[in-house]
């Protein structure tokens, strides 16, 4: 076993600013009229925020096309509670019967299976909120275009069928996708969400909005190879969450379907990718250099983790 390293894909350099650990931590009413019980479980899960990763992306690509803070704060802590309950969900025993989660206890072990359903509707409910209200004041089309947006990446066409392909993988008797389309459906519609969502509503042009959903599937599919290798190779209290499930649950491992020198050259590939459409990002618009700082962190979490799968 091996250590996994502290920072994460996607990860920008720095701690998380605080305005927006402090909006994801109160951005969910929890008053009087809210069961103790449920207010405690989605305190439980709002203490625990993890890296935010989801959310400084879509904090800084809001600030890039010029949103107002505020809006680009709500949009952010959408992004993130949308990832949060998706975790929540993730860690059920109908799924990966996980134990531990962001360093503690999976809220279904401190606080039942059904709080823990009920805390994850909680947050899906609260982010759609907050991404309405992102939306009000724009130009009709444009609120139309995002709200589309939103289902696409959320709904029963973007996440929602990537983590049914995770879950009936090994299921016999269908054609199975292979781990990087299973990648793309679980993995890269928050990405994209973080992405491409605040840049739509700053009025990002379509070639813009092309790159940048090309960037969020390559980061996905890259962070999904990543994560296969910590389910192998990473001592559970490294990585903060239960490890070692994709092999018993019959879950999609890209490193144990095409090897670990397959899975680097795969990685190599789309890191390149991945500069690539950065580089076209930035040329013309140097407010998005931010991206580059990305790509470079991204680059060390994959030497840290395993110099054989780093790039050259």
């Amino acid at each position: 076993m091996i250590a996994a390293p502290a920072i994460h894909p996607g990860a920008h350099p720095g701690p998380v600013p605080e305005p927006i650990a402090e909006a994801f931590a109160r951005g969910l009413p929890l008053g009087g009229r809210v069961d103790a019980t449920l207010r405690d479980a989605l305190r439980g899960a709002l203490d625990r925020p993890g890296a935010l990763v989801r959310a400084r992306l879509a904090f800084d690509t809001a600030k890039a096309f010029a949103l107002p803070k505020a809006r680009a704060a709500d949009l952010a802590v959408a992004v993130e509670y949308f990832h949060t309950a998706s975790l929540l969900f993730d860690d059920l025993p109908c799924m990966d019967d996980a134990a531990e989660r962001r360093g503690g206890a999976c809220l279904h072990r401190t606080f039942g299976e059904g709080q823990a359903i009920l805390a994850a509707l909680g947050l899906v409910n609260r982010g759609y909120a907050l991404v309405w209200g992102a939306l009000g004041g724009l130009p009709p089309r444009r609120q139309a275009a995002a709200g589309a947006y939103v289902e696409a990446c959320l709904g029963v066409a973007g996440l929602l069928s990537g983590q049914s392909a995770d879950l009936s993988h090994a299921r016999r008797g269908r054609p199975r996708p292979s781990p990087q389309q299973v990648a793309a459906g679980k993995t890269a519609p928050l990405l994209r969400l973080a992405l491409v969502l605040p840049a739509m509503l700053g009025g990002a042009g379509a070639v813009e909005v092309r790159l940048l959903e090309r960037l969020a599937l390559f980061w996905g599919v890259s962070y999904q190879i990543l994560d296969d290798l910590k389910d192998l190779r990473c001592s559970p209290g490294a990585t903060g969450k239960t490890g070692a499930r994709d092999l018993p649950l019959g879950r999609p491992n890209l490193v144990v379907e095409i090897g670990g020198a397959g899975a680097a050259r795969q990685l190599h590939r789309l890191l390149a990718l991945a500069d690539q459409a950065v580089d076209r990002l930035v040329a013309p618009a140097p407010h998005l250099a931010y991206l580059e700082a990305i790509c470079r962190r991204f680059r060390e979490e994959v030497a840290v983790l395993d110099p054989a799968v780093a790039p050259a």
